[in-house]
């Protein structure tokens, strides 16, 4: 049975994993219906969003004690601090001049297929041409800011909503 102290705890997490979920398939939606294909940079970013969405899935459903609400705010936490990196390296390459913009480089796929895994892990967070490219704004900017807000909203409303009631 749950209790009170927890319930908070179990709305956040679902918020989150809401928020994330939402999010993700408004990238899909993008991609499949808009067809507006995805970056490598932005394939990264949906895998940090998936990994917060997972982890406050799995909090939700387990609803911890207070280490386990802090362990699961960690990982979520983890999760929005990476995404945020790469968002913030996908508008580096955005605000670029044109001249100094790295050229386009292999598919995400003929890369996965031909390379090894920390290669292409390098290879796309260094970034190519196609990253530097924006092809949506929403209030004049670009996905990568408004991918950057969610990363850090969310990181920080995790470990906010574990500490807001207090240890108990």
């Amino acid at each position: 049975m749950t209790s009170l102290n927890t319930t908070p705890f179990r709305y956040a997490a679902g918020t989150v994993f809401l928020i994330c979920a939402l999010l993700l398939g408004y990238a899909y939606w993008l991609q499949h219906v808009d067809f507006l294909d995805p970056c490598p940079l932005c394939i990264f970013q949906r895998l940090a969003f998936f990994w917060m969405g997972a982890a406050a899935l799995a909090a939700a459903v387990h609803d911890p004690g207070p280490f386990g609400r802090a362990v699961y705010a960690l990982v979520t936490a983890l999760g929005g601090m990476v995404g945020s990196l790469i968002a913030g390296r996908h508008i580096y390459l955005q605000t670029l001049p044109p001249d100094q913009v790295p050229e386009c480089g292999p598919g995400l796929e003929f890369m996965l297929s031909t390379l090894p895994w920390n290669d292409v892990v390098e290879k796309v967070l260094t970034g190519s041409g196609e990253c530097a490219d924006i092809s949506w704004t929403f209030l004049n900017l670009s996905m990568p800011w408004w991918t950057l807000f969610w990363f850090i909203a969310i990181a920080l409303s995790v470990p906010l909503a574990v500490f807001a009631r207090g240890r108990t």
